[in-house]
């Protein structure tokens, strides 16, 4: 970055967020795409707040001894400084008045250029051995369940954890999820809910609901049915690829989602809507997939999007039929804190879990809207655990002192307030499930 005059804002020619691009894979057209972008985020400034991407870029620029700071003037590792902060909160895109889905013609996309710079990245130096299983959890989930427990085990002793750290990279003290034996779909098997004929929405549990916290997957089968929803489930769903695309791994991305594609899309060509756990899995499938795939499978993406709903915005749009129930039978006392995830906020469907947790009699709600830093595995890696802490500080302080009860429709923000607070808060379909029982809230009274 040597070359001097005036940078101009309007798009280079390296300009693309388009993966089946060759230009996409073009270092030199990238760079002139981050000097342009930085420039503009260097006179524009409106995202300090967010991510430390933003702060250290300026803090560079600030330092530099001359009376007019250059972006061109950054050194690669200066670059790789900045992009490495970035953990896709997707805030920025959000908050930024320039960016291709306001049509604005800057066309900026910071998140997509992370992702880019990533992607190439990976592609020339590959990734290292702790990044590669953290972007697979489907494949630690079935490691830790073929060692019947001791994964569990070994996750609470200090020198295990100590030795975790220097071989894959996860820091010593953060909570990680266990590892129940019976996944969401042998559950959901036995249950008789795979493949139900004629079902008007099919769950996309996620990775974290499959190997992790089956019970959220039941409260909103449970929640569903009291709802009247034919609710149907798929075996065999692999993640939805967004811990391979934050290391650039494009190829893991393309392989689940052609998988997930193969499962998901002969019920959706039969009228059924893809309700999704987590919302960072429903902005993939609805936003990404149509444009990381390639050929047959980004037609099919598209098809796939149109029909992806978060679980609460899917029981949300039913609220003026005569099946949605709203006979609660309990509710906590005091106020609900309700966190909305950074990747809720990305798409732009509004706040439909509030809207059906204050249907709940005598609830009042409170909400938070500040980012948890959590992030995928942004908050499990050594180098990354403080500082995401540092990012989550006003999420964990908006949640109050000690609040009873806490929702998030993010089970991985749910883990990062226990971390904080020492208490996790609850997916929104787990609160409704909850409500519907006479005795759904004694156990956290």
């Amino acid at each position: 970055m040597t070359e001097s005059g005036h940078i101009s804002y309007a798009p280079s020619d390296g300009l693309t967020y388009d993966t089946s691009d060759e230009k996409y894979w073009d270092k030199e057209a990238l760079d002139k795409e981050i000097v342009r972008t930085f420039e503009i985020c260097h006179g524009c400034r409106l995202c300090f707040k967010y991510c430390e991407s933003f702060p250290i870029l300026f803090n560079k620029l600030d330092s530099q001894d001359e009376e007019f700071s250059d972006v061109r003037k950054l050194s690669d590792d200066d670059v790789a400084e900045v992009m490495g902060s970035c953990f896709q909160c997707k805030l920025c895109e959000v908050q930024c008045p320039y960016t291709v889905t306001d049509k604005h013609e800057f066309q900026l996309d910071f998140p997509k250029l992370v992702h880019r710079y990533n992607a190439i990245r990976t592609k020339k130096e590959g990734n290292s051995f702790g990044d590669k299983l953290l972007a697979n959890p489907d494949r630690l989930g079935r490691i830790s369940r073929a060692s019947m427990g001791l994964a569990n085990f070994a996750n609470s002793i200090h020198l295990f954890r100590v030795i975790n750290e220097k071989v894959m990279g996860i820091h010593r003290d953060k909570i990680l999820p266990k590892f129940p034996q019976q996944t969401f779909d042998k559950w959901a098997e036995k249950e008789g809910r795979i493949h139900v004929p004629g079902a008007e929405v099919v769950l996309f549990q996620t990775c974290y609901v499959q190997n992790n916290e089956p019970q959220i997957g039941k409260d909103v089968l449970e929640v569903m049915d009291q709802n009247k929803v034919k609710s149907t489930c798929s075996k065999g769903l692999e993640c939805c690829g967004m811990p391979a695309w934050e290391i650039g791994d494009l190829d893991t991305v393309r392989k689940n989602a052609g998988k997930n594609l193969d499962k998901l899309l002969p019920m959706v060509e039969d009228g059924a809507k893809v309700i999704v756990v987590n919302p960072t899995c429903s902005m993939m499938m609805k936003k990404e997939y149509p444009e990381l795939l390639e050929g047959e499978d980004r037609a099919r993406a598209e098809k796939l999007s149109a029909a992806v709903m978060d679980t609460s915005e899917y029981l949300w749009s039913i609220r003026k039929e005569e099946r949605f129930n709203t006979d609660f039978k309990s509710s906590p006392n005091g106020e609900v804190v309700y966190h909305v995830p950074c990747h809720l906020r990305a798409q732009r469907i509004g706040f439909p879990a509030r809207s059906l947790i204050k249907k709940v009699p005598n609830v009042k709600v409170k909400t938070n809207m500040e980012c948890s830093g959590h992030d995928g595995t942004y908050a499990m890696k050594t180098d990354t655990f403080e500082s995401s802490l540092k990012v989550g500080k006003k999420a964990f302080e908006g949640m109050g002192k000690d609040p009873e009860v806490m929702v998030s429709d993010c089970p991985l923000a749910a883990v990062q307030f226990e971390q904080a607070k020492g208490k996790r808060a609850m997916h929104p379909m787990s609160f409704l499930a909850k409500a519907y029982k006479e005795d759904g809230f004694d156990s956290i009274i």
